[in-house]
Parts: structure tokens; sequence; C-alpha cells
């Protein structure tokens, strides 16, 4: 199964240094029956699009925890065996992106990142608005949600393994 891990550049340095994503369970975003069901006429490319767009979105929420980090979203792609994953259980308080949301079972070996999709260093100002604005959207502030969504107008570089060492440099 193909899931995004939301991350920061921070995390991924520590993934990248330990050879592994863990501890588990770790939180992590797939195409999932309910996002199939809410996204009707998307095909796979759509639906792992949106996946991924939420992983995105959970990233924003790993900077608001760590304020040291580089404000950047960093996604890590992973094939992982569908034993190991589990659909996470509804709250309807939760955003529509949790759809996407599944929990892995197991740590996940360096070996089952498949790419790396990170912001460009262009997209930071954007990026810690949206950061910034997490708590004021969250409790329905429909500006402070414009914020965060303009985030979303950066795509995100995609990275082969080998290549994410550059940015930890």
């Amino acid at each position: 199964m193909r899931l995004y891990l939301p991350s920061t550049l921070t995390l991924l340095a520590r993934a990248h240094a330990a050879r592994e994503v863990g501890p588990a369970p770790l939180a992590a975003h797939a195409v999932t029956p309910a996002l199939r069901e809410w996204y009707v006429g998307g095909d796979l490319e759509e639906l792992e699009y949106a996946a991924m767009s939420a992983a995105a979105r959970a990233s924003l929420r790993l900077l608001a925890a760590d304020p040291a980090a580089p404000r950047r979203r960093v996604v890590l792609a992973a094939e992982v065996a569908d034993d190991l994953v589990r659909r996470t259980p509804g709250d309807a308080r939760l955003a529509d992106d949790d759809r996407a949301l599944v929990e892995v079972a197991a740590v996940i070996p360096w070996q089952r990142i498949a790419s790396g999709h990170v912001d460009d260093e262009d997209a930071a100002l954007d990026v810690a608005a949206a950061v910034e604005a997490l708590a004021a959207a969250d409790a329905g502030d429909d500006d402070a949600r414009f914020t965060v969504d303009g985030a979303e107008g950066h795509d995100l570089l995609w990275y082969a393994t080998q290549e994410l060492q550059h940015l930890l440099d």
C-alpha cells in the first residue's frame, strides 16, 4: 500500500540518520475506502494526490509543534504491506482530509521510502503564516482558514530518496 507520511525537515533528518521512520504507531495518509467514497469521480492518481495533500496539511501541525523546524512541509511516500495499516476511527470533528488518515503498526525501514515531497524555500513565508493561523482556523475563523489554504498554493517538489540528504546539508 502506498502511504504518505507527514514530516518536517527536522524529522526527515532523524529518519535519514536512523534509516527508518518511527516509532510506531505512525499516522499516515492513504487512499482509503472513505476517501474513494468522498471523491467518487477521482482516478487513482487524483486519489493519491488527495492523500498526499492531506499529509501535507498534517505536516503543518508537525511544524506548529516544532517552532525550530524550517517552515517547509515534508511528505514521505512509502510502500508498506497492507496488513501493517489500519484505518483510524472517525471523529465527526475532524477535517475532510482525515478521510485518508491511517495508522501504521510498525516502523518503516528507509528502504520502503519511495520518494520525498518538500516545499521549495520560496514557500517558507506562506507555510509559516499557515502554521501561525492553524489554531484560529481550527476555531472556525474563515480568514485563518484562507491563510492555511494558502500554503497549498505551493506544490511540493519531488525528490528521489538519494536526493533527500541534500536537503539536510
